[in-house]
């Protein structure tokens, strides 16, 4: 199974990363983050941004099944899109920081945050694949109260769900914060950032100093058989590529 997370920075590289999506179009699940839907002057913060970037990309993938979790006025969000011929037991979201609809006029600092999370099955068992977007507050990726809190829900939240999972997005944290340690340590995830020793999840339109933002942690039953940093230049964040299997298959 083949996977790939992206945050689409609001679709600000419309050609490319149409392009994108066409290429990856065999790819079984995409989770993105900063997805617009039929939006407003209320969350389009760039006049970059495409306001129906989720129906854009629905139409791009027709084999997928495609999933919004708003995060504010039902307009900005997470996006999911899971090849039709899986077995999807469950979807959902949960709000881990804030609640839905709780950005203070386009103070983005102030967003609500969710965990967007299907359970899927494959080769007979369950799969939990979760997609999330951190808290940003403008002042860096070290840990703050918001982001421990955050990690606590997203802890509380999986120890309610039976079998593997993994949990991928941009995290909007450094690799040394304690808000990613929690989540690796007191969930026994693998982080694959950090294990493929990979040095930047940004691309070169993100000038400034902190070059790690996006992240794919899995439980032990994952086989991972391929994972890499791809060099598609689609956004200022880089698109990760997730080919695994549960256990031996």
């Amino acid at each position: 199974m083949k996977m790939i997370v992206l945050n689409a920075w609001g679709g600000r590289l419309t050609n490319p990363l149409f392009d994108f999506f066409r290429r990856q179009a065999e790819s079984d699940i995409f989770l993105l983050q900063e997805v617009m839907h039929q939006a407003t002057e209320k969350t389009i913060l760039d006049r970059g941004e495409i306001s129906n970037l989720f129906t854009e990309v629905a139409d791009l993938l027709p084999g997928h099944q495609a999933y919004f979790a708003p995060v504010e006025a039902g307009e900005w969000g997470l996006a999911g899109f899971v090849k039709k011929d899986i077995k999807t037991l469950e979807d959902g979201e949960v709000f881990v920081y804030r609640h839905r609809d709780a950005m203070i006029g386009q103070d983005a600092s102030t967003l609500g945050r969710s965990l967007q999370y299907f359970k899927i099955e494959q080769s007979g068992r369950p799969l939990t694949v979760l997609n999330f977007h951190g808290i940003w507050t403008g002042q860096g990726k070290g840990d703050t109260e918001g982001r421990l809190l955050q990690s606590r829900n997203i802890i509380e939240f999986v120890k309610t769900l039976s079998g593997d999972i993994i949990l991928a997005g941009d995290f909007n944290l450094r690799p040394e914060t304690q808000s990613l340690k929690m989540l690796e340590q007191e969930l026994g995830l693998k982080n694959l950032i950090t294990a493929h020793q990979i040095i930047s999840t940004r691309t070169a339109l993100y000038t400034k100093p902190e070059k790690f933002c996006d992240y794919v942690l899995v439980s032990p039953g994952i086989h991972v058989k391929d994972f890499r940093v791809l060099p598609d230049e689609v956004s200022d964040h880089a698109p990760l590529f997730l080919e695994f299997s549960l256990g031996d298959n």
